[in-house]
């Protein structure tokens, strides 16, 4: 028993273990971004929505069928149901119906709002697209701000190392007279001040995956942690394109574009919907009603005793009285439920053609304010255009400048890598003294460090480029 127990803590400690290690590639933070943020969420209701309408639309082909059933208790005079006979009574009265309308005609709205419908749709996919693209880039951004911050710390601390290596040599060399005090201390100085640093970087990495968490929805701030990846500089092929190539496709492919687009459609729609207020509509029904009555019925019973005959017409050559035998009224009970019911039923059905004549300019105002939106969405696609222009020129201009940079970068780390080497061999045979040496390391390290931020920036830029030129963000691989 007691095996077991120990192997059962030893299991969850384990599991423990390995969700807190678990760390996150870039793919996962996307998929995982992209299922739980709340704008998705939020867009994929609009969609929802529109499949919603969609189905209106097409119920607005159906017929309508309606029940209705009444029963009521009258006190007085009241008329009744089965006689037509008015007279006092408290009696209970049922009537049932089923009424099937068709809508035949009506200005072809029912097409024109399915029509709407099915575009309404397609912007919401759009708007969808969109958010997924706007996500992805931003996740993919807040991700490599977590890789530049680690790398940067990285190369802080194999710095320090060696200022630690070269603290030890100096006091060495001090112990031994061959080195003044001052330059150690230049070292412990140089020490200190890496440490420094290196907190700070390690506080930007902490933050930079707080950041991430927080886009990702996750709470678990002290435990999430993404993998250590190191990502090579993408060829620039996309940058061998001109501006104008990529414009021309970015107008094709682009969500924001398409959107617009289908704004202008749907305007374009509502006219010709409101125009359907113009046509006649024409309609047909069929009614099927039936009633019963919990009232007594008057019937024919025996002959009056105190009237046994009447006169009911007479014999024209003679004049002698025609007489019959005089029945008596009698009250009998109510007809059973279910034989009033077949008795008493009817049916009712029919067209109905409505003309609109005059309605206060409604439908006249209602074309003239949708012809209005038309204007309006056709100004926005105008000015989508134009942004989208403007962005990608801007787009092609920093993946260009992010390009010089990270070349620069290269050749300043090349430089100081030269002139840290010359720095190195100089002090280590006491042409040079710890301060200039100190400052040499500080430029290489501040030059590693500007080669880092500078290399994520361009590829960071560059698949902002390729997105532009109709890349989908989910299949961009950095």
């Amino acid at each position: 028993m007691k095996s077991i127990s120990s192997f059962i803590i030893l299991f969850f400690l384990t599991f423990t273990f390995q969700a807190q290690e678990k760390k996150w590639t870039l793919k996962e933070c996307v998929k995982h971004a992209l299922e739980n943020n709340i704008s998705i969420r939020q867009s994929q209701l609009d969609l929802e929505i529109s499949e919603i309408d969609k189905k209106d639309a097409i119920g607005n082909y159906l017929p309508s069928i309606n029940a209705n059933v009444s029963n009521s208790w009258n006190t007085g005079l009241t008329q009744n149901v089965t006689t037509g006979v008015l007279q006092n009574q408290t009696t209970r009265n049922l009537s049932a119906g089923v009424t099937v309308g068709v809508n035949i005609f009506n200005g072809l709205s029912n097409l024109r709002q399915l029509q709407r419908a099915k575009l309404s749709r397609m912007a919401s996919m759009y708007s969808l697209e969109k958010m997924e693209d706007d996500i992805t880039l931003f996740v993919a951004n807040a991700y490599l701000e977590v890789l530049v911050n680690k790398e940067t710390a990285k190369v802080l601390k194999e710095q320090n190392q060696v200022t630690q290596e070269q603290f030890t040599r100096t006091q060495d060399l001090v112990d031994a007279g061959v080195l003044p005090q001052g330059d150690l201390l230049e070292i412990k100085a140089t020490n200190a001040d890496e440490n420094q640093q290196i907190i700070i970087a390690e506080n930007a990495v902490r933050l930079s995956l707080i950041s991430l968490a927080q886009t990702l929805l996750i709470d678990d701030y002290e435990s999430f942690d993404v993998v250590d990846e190191t990502y090579g500089v993408p060829v620039n092929e996309i940058l061998q394109k001109s501006p104008q190539q990529i414009i021309e496709n970015a107008r094709k492919e682009r969500s924001e574009i398409k959107i617009a687009e289908s704004n202008v459609e749907l305007a374009e729609k509502d006219v010709q919907i409101a125009k359907s207020g113009y046509l006649p509509s024409l309609s047909g029904f069929f009614n099927y009603n039936t009633r019963e009555s919990g009232a007594n019925r008057f019937g024919q019973g025996g002959i009056d005793p105190n009237s046994p005959s009447q006169v009911i017409g007479q014999v024209e050559s003679t004049g002698e009285a025609v007489v019959a035998p005089n029945f008596a009224l009698s009250t009998l009970p109510p007809l059973p439920f279910f034989e009033q019911l077949y008795l008493n039923d009817g049916i009712s059905y029919g067209l109905q053609l409505n003309v609109p004549i005059l309605n206060g300019f409604s439908t006249r105002n209602s074309v003239q304010r949708n012809k209005i939106n038309i204007q309006r969405a056709e100004y926005q696609l105008e000015q989508a255009k134009l942004d989208l222009e403007s962005n990608v020129y801007q787009a092609y201009v920093d993946a260009q400048g992010a390009a010089e940079a990270y070349q620069a970068a290269e050749v300043a780390v090349e430089s100081q890598e030269l002139a840290y080497d010359y720095a190195k061999e100089r002090y280590d045979v006491g042409l040079t003294n710890a301060f200039d040496f100190s400052q040499s390391k500080f430029r290489l390290s501040n030059s590693q460090s500007q080669l880092i931020r500078n290399k994520y920036d361009y590829i960071f830029k560059l698949k902002v480029l390729e997105l532009y030129f109709g890349v989908d963000a989910k299949d961009i691989k950095l």
